[in-house]
């Protein structure tokens, strides 16, 4: 009678345990990549791979429970030496107790504590460009180099992957370019119905019937408000309205500043700031042209894109990401940075668009944006990216 081998018997394989994703970021305020990051939480969950997100907390934390992440406070937005030693030691734990397999961090205090927890958990780091940190500073040049450290490199336009390869020599092997989605069933003009216009129009004391510009974006000098200002006063259009839409920092001297410019450039009666908007889509269709004057490169350019999206004719500073979402001559304008007489130009050709024109502009932007920057696109690409490195 022989006997059995069990040694040779195959032992039962445990289930397959889904992928397990974490990302990483300073706080969940408003922002671009705040908006990303829920997207993203929202597919890896779809997907049926477990979320989670740690980050110092925010009004967005919400946002990310509600598309199925579990979320984790910790200081990650700290640059404190000692406090980021804490992160490091309380994300390796977290990625052992939850059996992280990739860190996915979006910003440069995170990434340095996320790429030391791995390191001592063998797990795999993601980074991302979303910006066009400075480079002149040889400290802070290192200090932005742990963005280029991660297994994969994620760059949110032509531009920015450019930018990394040429300022942080991000290998190509590495380096993947995912652009930036925007929500096309949010940002939608058949979506926005008149009560919400006739809402924001009360309430910003819009008369009816008369031509609006509008630049939504944060204050900031480097958005270009007084291109933007200098380009109106310049048209002397009298019953042309300029809204300049965006959240005042906690610092008022920059939205002081614009406004005794208004004043000197004798468009008060024209040009007014609004601060904060809680429905951008309804804000869009109101406008007749909408402009991105931004002084520096934008990485990407969202405020473009929504508005192609809404089918508004957009003109934007010919220079970073812009040269990607804006198509010159079929959905908008470029014109040179920091000049209010190419802009002044511009708005006039905008503002002079028949109804042919503003349709056919408005069908090709919104196709524009449809095919290639939905938040779909954006998901899946990311996720293809997670998927190299399990």
């Amino acid at each position: 009678m022989s006997t059995l081998d069990y040694s040779i018997i195959p032992k039962p394989s445990s289930p397959r345990r889904h992928p397990v994703v974490l990302q990483v970021i300073p706080a969940l305020f408003s922002g671009g990549v705040e908006r990303g990051t829920v997207d993203i939480a929202a597919a890896i969950s779809s997907a049926g791979w477990t979320s989670l997100v740690a980050s110092s907390g925010g009004p967005m934390v919400r946002e990310v429970e509600r598309a199925g992440a579990t979320h984790i406070t910790l200081p990650v937005h700290s640059k404190n030496p000692i406090v980021m030693l804490h992160n490091v030691q309380k994300m390796t734990s977290l990625i052992r107790t939850q059996h992280v397999d990739i860190v996915h961090a979006s910003s440069r205090a995170p990434a340095w504590s996320a790429l030391a927890a791995v390191k001592r958990t063998g797990k795999r780091l993601v980074t991302g460009f979303h910006g066009a940190y400075g480079t002149s500073n040889l400290a802070k040049l290192w200090y932005n180099n742990i963005m280029a450290k991660g297994d994969r490199v994620i760059a949110i336009s032509d531009f920015m992957a450019d930018y990394a390869q040429r300022n942080y020599k991000v290998q190509d092997h590495k380096l993947r370019t995912v652009r930036r989605g925007i929500d096309i069933d949010a940002y939608d003009a058949n979506a926005v119905n008149p009560a919400r216009m006739i809402r924001l129009a009360e309430k910003w004391r819009l008369p009816d019937g008369i031509p609006v510009v509008m630049l939504p974006g944060r204050m900031a000098r480097w958005k270009g408000h007084k291109v933007l200002i200098d380009a109106i006063a310049q048209l002397s259009i009298p019953n042309l309205r300029c809204l300049l839409v965006g959240a005042s920092p906690k610092d008022k001297r920059y939205s002081a500043e614009l406004k005794r410019h208004i004043v000197a450039r004798g468009v008060d009666s024209q040009v007014a700031v609004i601060d904060q908007c809680d429905d951008m889509a309804a804000a869009y269709m109101m406008a007749d042209v909408v402009v991105s004057a931004s002084i520096e490169p934008e990485a990407f350019g969202r405020i473009a894109a929504e508005a192609q999206a809404m089918g508004r004719p957009v003109i934007a500073t010919d220079h970073g990401g812009a040269r990607e979402t804006v198509l010159p001559g079929r959905s908008g304008w470029l014109v040179p940075p920091n000049n209010p007489i190419a802009t002044a130009k511009a708005l006039k050709e905008a503002l002079a668009l028949d109804a042919t024109a503003r349709s056919d502009i408005a069908a090709n932007a919104r196709a524009h944006i449809e095919t290639n920057f939905s938040v779909g696109q954006m998901c899946s690409s990311t996720l293809d990216v997670y998927r190299e490195l399990l």
